[in-house]
């Protein structure tokens, strides 16, 4: 009974966890967004890769973006806190602000996260969802040549 039950679960597990990669085994930007949004509570693990097309940073966060536009749906956003920056820029040897136009491969989750539109400092109800990587090692980011 173990081995059967085991069995079904490998299968169900193997079922639904397939996402495209491309040769190197890497996610693409699209690939990662969609299987994101079909489990929205665990989203995908994999290694992502992206070339930067917009680069955001602010006193608690930065961003590396696939899109020019953030807002973009096929956006996929690679998320860090800004302390990490110096530590990222020593291991990549490129300061951060020069990461666009790059190609990067990026270890993690993809998550789909919800973004609340604020009024006055106040949510107003309406919103709208990213796809996110969130960054706390600078080993999860490689830089391609």
């Amino acid at each position: 009974m173990r081995f059967v039950t085991a069995g079904i679960l490998a299968i169900m597990v193997g079922a639904c966890s397939t996402v495209p990669v491309d040769r190197n085994g890497w996610i693409q930007p699209v690939d990662a967004i969609r299987a994101a949004n079909d489990d929205p509570s665990y989203g995908v693990r994999g290694e992502f890769v992206l070339t930067v097309r917009s680069i955001a940073s602010d006193p608690q966060e930065s961003f590396l973006d696939s899109e020019r536009d953030y807002r973009d749906q096929r956006n996929l956003a690679i998320e860090m806190p800004t302390t990490l920056l110096p530590a990222l820029e020593r291991r990549l040897g490129v300061p951060f602000a020069n990461l666009k136009n790059r190609r990067l491969v990026v270890m993690g989750v993809a998550r789909r996260v919800r973004i609340d539109f604020v009024s006055d400092g106040r949510r107003s109800g309406k919103y709208y969802y990213q796809t996110h990587v969130r960054v706390d090692s600078p080993t999860q980011i490689r830089l391609l040549h």
